[in-house]
């Protein structure tokens, strides 16, 4: 009986038996993939703690945060630290219902200062919050 089109003829047959070798190619495959050990995609951040200072200027309507070039955060017009907005920011969850938070870093405020906010905002678990002053960057090279 002739196998995969080759002749009837008795003669050897002169290809290689490839089943083995596909055989031996997928056991190492699986053994890779066991082998690999779990992604973490978590990405560690060290929160400041919230100070025993009593909160400052919370509104119960809305509440704006505001960063300035100079790396100060304010809060509703006030300049707070990062310590003193976790403490806001756990003072504001507590208000039934939540006010709004409004984010809004002006034009030459520091990334790395508005990514180190936003973290805290986000770890705090605050549900309403919103970006203001969006316009003024809608056209690039301003």
């Amino acid at each position: 009986m002739a196998m995969s089109g080759g002749k009837d003829d008795g003669a050897p047959m002169m290809e290689m038996n490839t089943t083995p070798l596909i055989d031996v190619l997928l056991v190492l495959l699986i053994m890779f993939i066991i082998t690999i050990p779990v992604a973490t995609h978590s990405v560690d951040i060290d929160l400041p703690t919230p100070s025993n200072n009593p909160p400052t200027d919370i509104d119960p309507i809305k509440n704006k945060i505001v960063l300035t070039p100079q790396g100060e955060i304010v809060w509703n017009g006030g300049l707070i630290n990062e310590n003193q907005l976790v403490t806001n920011l756990e003072a504001t969850k507590a208000i039934q219902p939540e006010p709004e938070l409004q984010f809004q870093p002006e034009a030459d405020a520091s990334y790395d200062q508005s990514s180190k906010v936003l973290n805290i905002i986000k770890g705090s678990g605050v549900t309403k919050f919103g970006f203001v002053g969006n316009e003024q960057f809608r056209q690039f090279g301003k």
